[in-house]
């Protein structure tokens, strides 16, 4: 195992401020397109009397996976592309003004449903985008940590993100959709055209392009090393040799790939299933989900901060460990419990970890990846957690059909954390530096 990072200086605050800023307009942009704006702008107005047997809801469904898709043939490709230091922030810009000129566009679509095609296809650019420039992103982890400093450095900016994602939340739902009426918001928006949902859009995309200048405009790239560049096929037969010398050298760092995708598609169906367990279950009210998420963003980030300095004493194994276990603990205390009070309670708790968990993560695989082989790790990061999104979902569904109770479907999502749980035990990585 190589020691990246020994006798070098640390790097400056204000880089690493600059980093954790693209984090927080990268989380605002998802929250705002991808988890409760725009999407639900489709499927509720959009693709309000779509003709045909299939819902608007299928259809997101099928373009979300079509994102996955794309981005699970991509990212290896991309991750090996930005193995050397040079091409990753130009890599990181080219990906970063997709986003931001994707999500602008995002303006025109109109609530008619022969707008919702093109809706989808926005969407599904820019979820594939937005996976696709977290590769050179966390590759970046390493030009700006030393061994010492990376757990707490992956922290904050994961902190950073999940903050971002609760003050533009606020800002939107302040500004453009609060109360009822002809106008909404402060800003006394029509209340018609889909006026709210495009303009909020609009301030997602230059939300990106204020925090993510800094990092673009102040981190520089390294002199090129000589590394060749390499064409998509090219890149493929380099990833095959790449896969094939890791696991010569280190099979944990296989193993970690598969139990770490296992327990991130537990912790992205929490996110995704949480908020319909809320409603349908223990009797949240719909309005009250974008004051939930707001809460949830902000005990994420208390989280995040706090596991990246415990990661930094302990490791990053036992973090994961231990958030784990006690994400099914609560998991299965909630399913005991009922009420708008319970899942406040154990809502929020469950959250807690969920930063430190996917900070950890993140951390880990840096750790554990051959120094100059951050781009192909974080590649194959990216492409082994789209691999096993299905998981979750699939379990959720099954318990929920087997048991005839939606509650059951929290058993499936703890299921999953529990199948991750036990490949995490299994991983052997090297001792804390």
């Amino acid at each position: 195992m190589s020691s990246p990072g020994a006798g070098i200086p640390p790097v400056g605050r204000g880089r690493v401020a600059a980093w954790a800023l693209w984090d927080t307009g990268a989380t605002g942009v998802n929250a705002i397109v991808t988890t409760f704006g725009f999407n639900i702008y489709l499927i509720s107005e959009v693709g309000k009397g779509l003709p045909g047997s299939t819902s608007p809801e299928s259809w997101l469904g099928r373009a979300v996976l079509a994102a996955g898709i794309a981005v699970a043939l991509l990212a290896p490709v991309t991750g090996v592309m930005v193995d050397a230091e040079h091409r990753r922030r130009k890599a990181l810009a080219v990906l970063t003004g997709a986003v931001v000129v994707l999500t602008a566009s995002m303006y025109f679509i109109r609530p008619d449903h022969h707008y919702l095609w093109v809706g989808l296809g926005l969407l599904a650019c820019t979820a594939a985008c937005m996976d696709l420039a977290t590769v050179p992103y966390n590759a970046m982890l390493r030009q700006l940590s030393t061994p010492a400093t990376s757990g707490r450095i992956s922290g904050f900016g994961l902190a950073a993100g999940f903050i971002g994602s609760v003050v533009l939340l606020l800002l939107v739902f302040v500004g453009f959709k609060s109360g009822s009426g002809d106008t909404l918001g402060l800003l006394g928006i029509p209340n018609s055209d889909g006026k709210p949902d495009r303009y909020a859009v609009l301030v997602a995309a230059g939300w990106f392009v204020l925090f993510a200048l800094p990092l673009l405009l102040t981190v520089k790239s390294p002199a090129p090393d000589g590394t060749p560049a390499v064409g998509f096929f090219g890149a493929y037969r380099r990833l095959w040799t790449e896969v094939v010398e890791e696991w010569r050298r280190d099979r944990n760092v296989v193993y970690y790939l598969l139990s770490s995708a296992i327990f991130r598609d537990g912790l992205t169906g929490i996110s995704i299933f949480g908020p319909v367990l809320g409603v349908s279950v223990y009797g949240l009210e719909p309005t009250m989900v974008p004051l939930f998420g707001a809460g949830a963003f902000t005990i994420a980030a208390l989280g995040a901060v706090a596991g990246g300095l415990l990661d930094d004493r302990i490791g990053s194994k036992p973090v994961i460990v231990v958030s784990l276990v006690s994400m099914v603990a609560v998991g299965i205390t909630l399913m005991c419990l009922s009420g708008p009070l319970a899942f406040w309670v154990c809502g929020l708790t469950l959250c807690l970890f969920v930063g430190p968990t996917q900070s950890a993560a993140r951390n880990l695989m840096l750790r554990i990846s051959a120094d100059g082989k951050e781009g192909v790790a974080f590649g194959l990061y990216t492409t082994t957690g789209r691999a096993a999104h299905v998981l979750s979902p699939w379990l959720f569904s099954m318990f929920i059909d087997i048991f005839a109770t939606t509650r059951a479907g929290l058993a499936g999502l703890c299921t999953v954390l529990v199948i991750g749980l036990v490949g995490m035990v299994l991983v052997k990585v090297p001792a804390q530096r």
